[in-house]
């Protein structure tokens, strides 16, 4: 089994008048990978899933995956509030090449803790790619607890957990609960650091389409043991992370992508719009004080 204990980008999606910009793909992937990333997360929340067609996704992985070969991790996003939809959507993942699932918590149903693990059971089971569950109750409302996320750690398939509360200390939970192998990443850019600090693997971050380096960095500082280095580097970085999320993500991310000149357009699918001028303009100036562009 690939290593999923690693730098991940929850890939955006550049659009130019309504349709994915390919070669700003290839630009914006290729600077990542230039600079430390280790994979990426296909059709997760920043690639504007919600608004991406099946043929779109298909096409988005098959591309991205030319790009950057078979060596480099790419998982796909494929979870819903539909169990038996996240099924078909995961073979599809496994028949496409992906190197595991990301299946995020049901939305909107908000089922009682036994369907949640009754749900992920029954989709990990369904394919032999690993699956890694995501935990963002500020976008699902309905949160994995440490009891069903240890007692789903034990699921043939299940490999870890993308945690995206920003408690460092459910985090420390979650590990004792799951023991060392659990895979545990980051999904709270800001609390990195301070996640890494308490025994986490690894990240699937927005931040890292803009300081991919740094990203990197901050998880090596911490295996060899310096993580008061680390906590002093992303302290120049947390008003630049804080205006990554100043308005839903990937609003604010894709500007700043526009601004390094890796995509063409910050162009966004409705009901999401770009970025308003004030908060564009306050991008712009920190991602300069920051040395990100000149």
């Amino acid at each position: 089994m690939k290593n999923f204990k690693g730098t991940f980008t929850a890939l955006l999606t550049p659009f130019k008048k309504g349709k994915i910009d390919f070669d700003s793909v290839d630009r914006m992937v290729k600077h990542q990978l230039q600079n430390g990333v280790d994979g990426f997360v296909i059709n997760g929340t920043t690639a504007e899933s919600p608004t991406l067609t099946e043929s779109e996704r298909v096409e988005l992985f098959k591309h991205v995956r030319k790009v950057v070969g078979n060596d480099v991790m790419l998982i796909m996003g494929t979870g819903s509030n539909d169990t038996a939809k996240t099924i078909e959507e995961s073979k599809k993942a496994e028949s496409l090449g992906a190197d595991g699932i990301l299946v995020v918590v049901p939305y909107y149903n908000k089922p009682p803790q036994r369907g949640l693990f009754a749900h992920f059971k029954a989709v990990a089971t369904s394919v032999k790619i690993p699956t890694l569950l995501y935990n963002v109750p500020g976008r699902t409302i309905t949160s994995l607890t440490t009891e069903t996320i240890r007692d789903l750690a034990k699921v043939p398939g299940v490999v870890g957990i993308k945690e995206a509360t920003g408690k460092t200390d459910f985090a420390e939970e979650i590990i004792k609960a799951c023991g060392r192998d659990f895979v545990m990443l980051s999904g709270d850019d800001g609390t990195y650091v301070e996640f890494l600090g308490v025994g986490g693997h690894g990240v699937i971050s927005v931040a890292s389409h803009v300081i991919p380096k740094q990203m990197a960095q901050w998880k090596k500082w911490v295996e060899e043991g310096q993580l008061e280095k680390a906590r002093q580097d992303i302290a120049k970085y947390n008003d630049l992370i804080n205006l990554l999320f100043v308005e839903a993500n990937p609003i604010p991310v894709k500007k700043a992508v526009q601004l390094m000149g890796l995509i063409d357009s910050a162009e966004m699918r409705l009901p999401l719009v770009e970025l308003g001028e004030i908060d564009s303009e306050k991008l712009k100036n920190e991602m300069r004080k920051v040395g990100v562009i000149a």
